[in-house]
């Protein structure tokens, strides 16, 4: 099953462009849950999506604010009840699950015990609700390893992106540390130099090693690509589909 991020830049409406995600083969979307793209109607999505033929695998929580989770202060405050917000939206849409980041930037705020309790509420809400909410490997990874060492639920587990692992932790080996508790993926490529979401195979990552070890995890969810157009932009929408779509079959391969 092969998924795709939900936005791309291409200057079409959304419905003309889930049409197109399912011409090209893919399964289903992962959605970005803000407007910050200019989408004020990003929630009349998932009812486009499902009518174009495609599944909402998950959304992805905006991150610009999120490293305000670990302070203790008003912005902090706020954050929490966003993403409590965020997922109360998945229960009302019937998404699964929520992709989102623990930190933004490269200084972020040390953990603490405030912003794990924080994080321990958004958990119990996922609970009751019966969404996942998936934490992603980011350029610091320690309030990752604070937060999912410290939380055992079956709500609370990992997303794996290929990107930010080779280029800014290429020494970690987050599949083996949290395989077990692996929800979702980012697959997308890069020189090692930036997160440039390259199409797979137009970077150095070594695919057949990064698959395998997916499969290591007994992972069977969706195959999914996290990449955007910025390298692509002379390339019409359809061909950037049809690459993008061919290249995620070649990755599904490497794990068989």
């Amino acid at each position: 099953m092969i998924t795709t991020l939900g936005w791309f830049g291409y200057d079409m409406s959304n419905k003309e462009w889930f049409n197109l995600l399912r011409q090209a083969g893919f399964d289903g979307v992962i959605l970005w849950w803000n407007d910050e793209f200019g989408d004020t109607n990003f929630h009349s999505n998932p009812i486009m999506a499902r009518d174009a033929g495609l599944f909402v695998e998950n959304i992805h929580a905006s991150f610009d604010k999120v490293s305000n989770l670990w302070l203790d202060n008003l912005d902090g405050n706020a954050q929490l009840d966003y993403f409590l917000g965020l997922i109360d939206d998945c229960a009302k849409y019937q998404i699964p699950a929520m992709v989102m980041h623990l930190t933004c930037g490269i200084n972020p705020p040390p953990y603490n015990e405030l912003g794990l309790d924080r994080v321990k509420l958004l958990v119990e809400k996922a609970e009751k609700n019966e969404v996942n909410l998936a934490f992603e490997n980011l350029s610091t990874t320690k309030h990752l390893e604070y937060v999912l060492n410290r939380i055992d639920s079956p709500r609370a587990g990992f997303c794996y992106d290929s990107g930010h692992h080779h280029c800014w932790t290429p020494k970690g080996d987050f599949l083996a540390q949290y395989g077990s508790r692996l929800m979702s993926l980012h697959l997308h490529d890069n020189d090692g130099t930036d997160d440039h979401h390259l199409l797979p195979l137009d970077g150095n990552i070594d695919w057949p090693a990064t698959m395998s070890k997916i499969k290591k995890t007994g992972y069977t969810g969706p195959i999914a690509m996290e990449v955007v157009n910025t390298g692509y932009k002379d390339l019409p929408p359809e061909e950037f589909l049809r690459l993008l779509y061919e290249r995620a079959k070649k990755l599904e391969v490497l794990m068989q």
